[in-house]
């Protein structure tokens, strides 16, 4: 959503009304304000994290003659769920609560075409020297037991406001094509009811072992490129 001036020189409603945007949830209705700041807030942080991406893209792209980015998709976390995960941990559903304890209101989800730019780009995003790298934890490596597999940072970047800075936290997932379709293809599928429990067991095995699959197709596309590369064709 951009601020942009419109051909009289005024802002536009969109950028104006923007923080109205953020429906309200009946728990924290007595703050209105407050909470739609702080969503507007983690809308801001999101955007500085995703120019820096962009930046970083663009730069190798130039370097290395391809896009090592192939998209790139942000969410701030809808009110229901911020407050069934402070409910579930047993936290205050409140906004200082939710700033204080939640590291994943703000996401960005990056999609890489190889293993290797997703190493290549946590590590340039880490030591940019505005950036803090708050926790990484590596599901490529140590993929989790139903077989998902990304990098995950928390990042902490300083935004400045208008009359003051925040450092706000930001979640970054970054993963290749084949494991964002595996994983947006295992959310759909987990939350399909009336599935028997053999039928449940069934296909969760069979999604694990998709994943294995995707993990070897993912490091020999990587061997792949290469070869070509040393040939001197990319």
């Amino acid at each position: 959503m951009n601020a942009n001036p419109n051909p009289n020189g005024e802002l536009s409603q969109i950028a104006i009304n923007a923080p109205a945007e953020f429906e309200v949830p009946e728990l924290l209705a007595d703050h209105p304000q407050q909470f739609r700041e702080s969503m507007m807030r983690y809308t801001c942080a999101i955007r500085e994290v995703k120019t820096k991406l962009e930046v970083l893209n663009d730069d190798l792209s130039v370097r290395n003659s391809r896009n090592p980015i192939e998209m790139m998709k942000t969410r701030v976390k809808k009110p229901e769920s911020i407050i069934e995960k402070l409910q579930r941990r047993g936290l205050p559903v409140t906004i200082e609560s939710m700033e204080r304890n939640l590291d994943d209101v703000a996401g960005v989800r990056v999609v890489c075409s190889f293993i290797d730019d997703i190493y290549d780009i946590s590590r340039m995003l880490a030591h940019q020297d505005d950036i803090k790298v708050v926790a990484v934890k590596d599901y490529i490596r140590s993929p989790k037991e139903n077989g998902y597999r990304s990098y995950h940072m928390i990042v902490e970047i300083p935004v400045f406001f208008a009359d003051r800075k925040r450092d706000m936290r930001v979640e970054v997932q970054i993963r290749t094509i084949a494991m964002d379709f595996w994983a947006s293809l295992e959310h759909q599928l987990k939350y399909k009811k009336q599935m028997s429990p053999e039928d449940a067991q069934e296909m969760e095995n069979d999604l694990r072992e998709c994943a294995e699959t995707i993990a070897q197709t993912d490091w020999r596309m990587v061997d792949i490129r290469r070869k070509i590369e040393d040939k001197g064709i990319l």
